[in-house]
């Protein structure tokens, strides 16, 4: 696995509460060589920097120090063409369910065309809820005993640096001896921020034109979400779906 590919993906750890789960997650990841480590509004500020964290890091210090922290997770994945929230709760709505082989695959095209990758992990408690999926291109759970499928957290990153450097290291070993075909160049897909804000745009545009009711929304958003989330929107697309919604707000 070479340094660039490692710097494409993010490892966002969502609302986390003990400091020694960011030490040992930033242990894992230096184990496997990746780097990029975000927070997103953990249980305590500057949670990077407690004792515990530093301790459980055994040496990883530099992926604390250099960890970010952010308030919301449009922040953190601003900018990622993947998002993949890593749960083992089956949902009615949201984006759709892969399993890691899925998924690594998925990551593996992306980082080739040079996209940036984020992979969610949620509060150790109760997991990545229906809010934090929200702006997940898909939902990916880990193949392990069904009748007690829990990993905590340090584990499931563990788990997924390791298939993922292996998988880069093996995809390398391939190119080099010419066994893969030249990928062709697609078009460049448009990134969860940029969805969610057209949804928003959506929203008020079918609220415009009596479409959708605010008062009773019933399930039609998470609908659309989910709908968009199998797509795998286009930039130019995103664009063409805007200028609908603005024709929708001019009839208001």
């Amino acid at each position: 696995m070479n340094p660039s590919q490692a710097k494409q993906l993010r490892w966002v750890l969502v609302e986390t509460s003990h400091p020694g789960n960011v030490g040992s997650a930033a242990r894992a990841l230096k184990t496997m060589g990746f780097e990029d480590l975000r927070l997103v509004k953990p249980k305590s500020a500057m949670i990077a920097k407690e004792p515990e964290a530093i301790a459980l890091a055994s040496g990883a210090n530099d992926l604390l120090e250099s960890s970010q922290e952010f308030t919301s997770i449009s922040e953190a994945v601003q900018s990622c063409t993947l998002v993949l929230g890593l749960t083992s709760r089956d949902r009615e709505f949201g984006p759709p369910s892969i399993d890691w082989v899925e998924a690594r695959a998925l990551i593996a095209q992306a980082v080739d065309q040079n996209q940036k990758v984020a992979l969610l992990f949620g509060p150790e408690r109760t997991g990545l809820d229906n809010q934090h999926l929200a702006l997940c291109t898909h939902r990916v759970w880990l193949d392990a005993n069904p009748v007690y499928p829990s990993l905590n957290l340090a584990q499931a990153i563990m788990v997924c640096a390791f298939s993922l450097r292996e998988a880069f290291n093996a995809a390398s070993s391939s190119q080099k001896a010419g066994l893969l075909p030249q990928r062709e160049e697609k078009a460049e897909l448009a990134d969860p921020v940029a969805i969610e804000a057209m949804l928003n745009h959506w929203q008020q545009g079918l609220e415009a034109i009596g479409y959708l009711d605010p008062a009773n929304p019933k399930k039609l958003m998470p609908r659309l979400q989910a709908l968009f989330a199998r797509s795998r929107l286009h930039k130019e697309e995103i664009d063409l779906l805007r200028g609908i919604a603005k024709q929708m707000l001019l009839r208001k």
